[in-house]
């Protein structure tokens, strides 16, 4: 009883804790108490510390590797890389509510790197989720992963120089856990104790163990200065940067135009190998363009190093300029492994009229996919189905199997026939943009909803309203696509009106959830799991800042997104995962859109990418000047 008293009031302390002979020394209020170690707490001791965890099974990469697989550990360094973006920044705090949605790209982020802000792990994206030794030098934790205990790395500095301290660690995770925004708060939430167990080293306890993806997200948290940082004003929106470990610091900052970063002559990881062939260039540039096609013509002109494209017309008609054809500019389609992203039309469900799942299906029959592939896009697009399409998560074209049908079983109706069984797909029309016998079975659908058609309107038979909303748009790709989509919804009589506003207002309105439809990119992985609670959890339904987009509210959601996350084997959890892909398909969300397998890059020869790509595809933080090659 005594002994639990002062070790749980020196872990809420703070106060040093460290293991001597079996016994546990608590430094508690200037005295020094021996207390004798429980046999799970001995037990605890036996856990082996590893140099990476993987989220299912074992690391691909022994503790003596020499590099990631993507990466050229004999990358020249030097030069400068130039990334354009569309859109605007209005703040350097990617991790508060305020900042979620506007801030600067490029501090901590996949594609463009972890320049400023890095975690005591790192992941390597060539291994669905596997985590390696970064600001912690070796990880343990046992196979319930009801905790995890880190030993950061005595060389670990923070950009001014400081040693990055337990202390630190602990600062940021309660600091983002009480001002940052979901789903790193809820993440961070689920941390029952913190436990500083030596000089450098912290033990994480979690409740039951049940998120078998927590450890692995706290690993992955941004870790601050706790001497520099304002803790009273983090969840405000600022311009001022925040101190962090990375391999970069501010050069430059103009509010909504660029931002520059510059190596860190000093940064403490270069030798590392979790780092061998990153970092290569002495200054990152990010450019911001209002809208695509200036962004576009910059690329052409050379202001841009290389651009990614999404659009199939830019870029089968976009590189029809000199500097390709003299060799200055190379089109390279860069192959992805992972499932294809959910881009789709979202429907806002906290709009009475689309609050009803009946009329949300009705509705996404009728985007008319291979008229606009074939008369927009050159044919190049294949359509989307669901939410992890093109790999083994994905329930498209598969019956559900015993273990999806237990966890759909306590939700009946969650799930529907069609999809159940694996035969439902996209409804296919003949391309003539008014295919009738798609517009008959979509008014089928509407007039059970209630509706019917008067003077060529379609009016709610209760309320005697018409169905009308608006869709927002923030580039002309979008409008172009809203416009097509518009025109079918009018061939039954629905009235659409599309609106296109600038960057920083449909930020603005998509937070305050002020849409009826929006588009809207749902990433995916080959390991999703807690971020799905940020995204679809009934939580964050009317959580402010959350990614839950459409507003979706449902038990069998919920319940899935927990299976997923407390799944112990890979067999589990693909069931969990195609189970609640059936669920998200079935309650017609948004309208599926398109997708490629490919990252569709172009850029100029003075930058180079390695020959190998990782599963997830470009990875800007792995190329290097082609200037800084030659000397």
């Amino acid at each position: 009883m005594i002994t639990g008293f002062f070790r749980r009031f020196a872990t809420a302390m703070g106060l040093a804790v460290a293991v001597l002979n079996g016994s546990r020394l608590v430094l508690a209020a200037g005295a020094i108490l021996l207390a004798p170690l429980s046999p799970a707490r001995a037990d605890d001791e036996n856990i082996t510390w590893v140099h990476a965890i993987a989220m299912h099974g074992n690391p691909a990469l022994g503790p003596g590797f020499k590099s990631l697989p993507y990466a050229n550990p004999d990358a020249p360094k030097g030069g400068v890389l130039t990334l354009g973006v569309q859109g605007t920044f209005d703040s350097l705090n990617s991790f508060i509510v305020q900042g979620g949605w506007t801030s600067a790209r490029g501090m901590k982020e996949r594609a463009f790197g972890s320049n400023i802000f890095e975690s005591l792990l790192a992941r390597s994206y060539a291994e669905p989720f596997t985590l390696y030794a970064h600001l912690a030098e070796r990880v343990r934790m046992p196979e319930s992963r009801k905790w995890i205990e880190f030993e950061l790395n005595p060389k670990a500095q923070f950009s001014d120089g400081s040693q990055v301290t337990v202390e630190d660690v602990i600062f940021s995770l309660d600091l983002i856990r009480d001002k940052g925004r979901p789903p790193y708060s809820g993440w961070y939430g689920e941390i029952v104790s913190k436990e500083i167990t030596g000089d450098r080293t912290l033990k994480i306890t979690f409740g039951d163990g049940e998120n078998r993806e927590l450890p692995l997200l706290i690993a992955m948290a941004p870790i601050f200065s706790k001497a520099h940082t304002n803790a009273e004003t983090f969840d405000k929106s600022t311009l001022n940067p925040i101190m962090g470990t990375g391999p970069y610091i501010f050069s430059k900052i103009e509010p909504g135009r660029r931002v520059i970063y510059r190596k860190n002559p000093d940064y403490w990881a270069r030798d590392l190998p979790i780092k061998a062939g990153f970092d290569n260039f002495d200054e990152i540039r990010i450019e911001y363009y209002r809208d695509e096609t200036t962004l576009q013509e910059a690329f052409r002109k050379g202001l841009i190093d290389a651009l990614q494209f999404g659009d199939p017309v830019r870029w089968e008609t976009g590189f029809d300029f000199p500097a390709v054809k003299d060799g200055k500019v190379i089109k390279a389609s860069i192959p992805k492994e992972t499932p294809a992203n959910m881009r789709g039309i979202a429907f806002n469900t906290r709009r009475e009229v689309f609050a009803d799942q009946t009329v949300r299906g009705a509705l996404s029959m009728l985007f008319d996919f291979e008229w606009v592939n074939r008369n927009i896009y050159f044919g190049l697009y294949k359509r989307t189905a669901g939410y992890w399409d093109d790999s083994v998560l994905s329930s498209v074209g598969r019956p559900a199997g015993e273990k999806e049908r237990a966890l759909l079983a306590p939700f009946p109706g969650a799930v529907t026939p069609e999809v159940m069984e694996g035969t439902w797909r996209p409804p296919m029309t003949d391309g003539s943009g008014r295919d009738r016998k798609v517009l008959r079975a979509a008014l089928g659908q509407l007039k059970n909803a209630g509706y019917a058609l008067n003077d060529g309107q379609l009016v709610n038979l209760t309320t005697n309203t018409p169905l009308a909303f608006e869709i927002l748009t923030k580039n002309e790709d979008e409008e172009k696509l809203a416009l097509s989509y518009a025109r079918t919804l009018k061939l039954i009589g629905v009235a659409v009106q599309v609106r296109t506003v600038d960057p920083s207002q449909f930020e603005d309105r998509r937070i305050r959830r002020d849409f009826d439809m929006v588009f809207n990119t749902w990433y995916s992985s080959l390991s999703p799991g807690a971020e799905q609670y940020g995204r679809w959890s009934s939580a964050a339904a009317s959580a402010e800042g959350s990614f839950n987009i459409v507003g979706a509210h449902s038990p069998a959601i919920d319940a899935m997104i927990d299976a997923i996350v407390g799944a112990r084997t890979e067999e589990d959890f693909t069931a969990a995962v195609r189970a609640f892909d059936r669920i998200l398909i079935s309650g017609a969300y948004a309208v599926p859109l398109f997708h490629v397998s490919d990252d569709w890059v172009g850029h100029w020869s003075r930058v180079v990418p390695p020959k190998v790509n990782s599963l997830y595809g470009v990875e800007f933080d792995t190329w290097w000047s082609a200037d800084a090659a030659v000397n």
